[in-house]
């Protein structure tokens, strides 16, 4: 191999969500394509990649904390600042002394080719372009995955949904869909990799093939399936109004879809759904969960669902912790909302104290542990198919079911990336605990 990056160490972080991770992914890959070798951040390395996030305020202060302790590793190491928040506050980053590359969401295709020009000129370089302006999927792309038994395919960039609390549409861009020739390819490699399960991703997934002709999510979903060696499919996250009849007829009758989804949920109080710019409605949710489950019994629904959204009073909280307590969610992620700059919620009136938002937090906490425990109750004593994911200690491994409940048990044998069926003993703490 002919690359000024030969031998050269290599070290990365990932602030933020699974986009990201991908997205890091594919550059590291790039990356070792010219020869680098990969170490561990902690590590003194003569690259560094920081993939940033910027969904929040404190997602922004960890980004520039991840930046200076790179800095710090190794003074003369070229630092690549990336992702979300290199987008939106690249001015920012260019004042933290010694970052040598600045790339946003868009060309981290070229990231070799922009750490080879540094090399040659010594220049800090930011290519940090406008994203509202793009119009083409960034082929990223991956031959493994960070996890041994399933593998995160991006398949869709962007967002233009423009909820009140939320910054990613300017982060990212308007929606843009990968092609479908691509994605297959994707999952055949990790397929071949050893990967038993796909995991759909992106920043607004239900849009996918809004922007092409003949294409959309129920399609991929459907092509995929057909792919020999692929065992599971699952979805990232997606919102109520998506999930339409011709989408529910094909979730329920391909074999390979797991039987579980993660429906955003955000508010269980109509006043404050409006105010978030969410474009449902608590009945809508209702509805679409109930033919959900008549459809799949054993369907796991998990959620997010923030907490003291600017205006929410104490009647909308409770109208949210009621609805939450009655949809039977197995999991629930509850956020406390925090203010991000540049986002309408950012500047409405009627902030809530910190106080109350932690007691708010608290409650609906309380609310998603006994939602957890109840559903993976449902399941004792019955038999489950079992995806085993890694070894957790002597002799214990730890897997997820189809519909996505942690399933714990003791092997006398390897069972790591085997996909068995077990029946579970008893759960505890929503998660089951099992035998073969």
């Amino acid at each position: 191999m002919n690359s000024k990056l030969k031998d050269k160490t290599l070290a990365h972080i990932t602030l933020g969500c699974k986009v990201n991770m991908y997205d890091t992914q594919a550059m590291v890959e790039i990356l070792e394509n010219h020869g680098c070798k990969l170490v561990d951040f902690e590590e003194r390395a003569d690259i560094y990649i920081v993939n940033t996030c910027t969904v929040t305020n404190l997602g922004d202060k960890k980004s520039r904390q991840a930046l200076r302790k790179a800095l710090k590793q190794n003074p003369g190491a070229i630092v690549v600042a990336c992702g979300c928040y290199s987008q939106v506050e690249p001015d920012t980053i260019k004042k933290i002394n010694g970052i040598s590359i600045i790339l946003g969401t868009h060309e981290r295709m070229r990231v070799a080719e922009f750490i080879i020009q540094y090399l040659e000129g010594k220049e800090q370089k930011d290519f940090v372009s406008g994203i509202s302006d793009q119009r083409e999927f960034e082929d990223l792309n991956i031959s493994t995955s960070g996890e041994k038994s399933r593998a995160y395919i991006k398949i869709q960039e962007g967002c233009d949904r423009f909820c009140a609390y939320c910054i990613i549409p300017y982060a990212r861009g308007p929606v843009r869909s990968r092609k479908a020739e691509s994605v297959i390819a994707e999952a055949i490699r990790l397929v071949k990799a050893g990967r038993k399960e796909i995991v759909l991703s992106g920043i607004c997934l239900a849009g996918y093939g809004k922007d092409m002709e003949d294409m959309n999510l129920v399609k991929i979903i459907s092509a995929l399936n057909n792919v020999e060696g692929i065992e599971r499919i699952r979805l990232g996250s997606l919102d109520p109004i998506s999930v339409t009849d011709e989408f529910l007829e094909t979730f329920f009758n391909l074999p390979k879809v797991c039987d579980h989804l993660h429906l955003s949920l955000q508010s269980g109080a109509d006043r404050t759904l409006k105010a978030m710019n969410r474009k449902y409605d608590t009945q809508a949710y209702y509805n679409t969960l109930q033919k959900l489950r008549k459809a799949m019994p054993d369907i796991g629904i998990t959620t997010d669902i923030i907490v003291g959204f600017p205006g929410e009073s104490d009647d909308d909280f409770m109208k949210s912790l009621e609805f939450a307590k009655q949809m039977q969610f197995s999991r629930i992620h509850v956020f406390p909302y925090s203010p991000k700059k540049g986002t309408k919620a950012a500047v409405m009136d009627n902030q809530i104290t910190a106080k109350i938002k932690e007691q708010r937090a608290k409650a609906m906490a309380e609310i998603a542990s006994q939602s957890a425990g109840n559903f993976a109750k449902k399941f004792e004593h019955k038999k489950l198919k079992v995806l085993f994911e890694q070894k957790t200690g002597n002799n214990i491994y730890e897997g997820y079911s189809t519909n996505y409940i942690t399933f714990i048990v003791k092997s006398e044998r390897d069972i790591e990336n085997q996909i068995l069926e077990a029946e579970a003993a008893y759960a505890k703490d929503g998660c089951l605990y099992g035998i073969f």
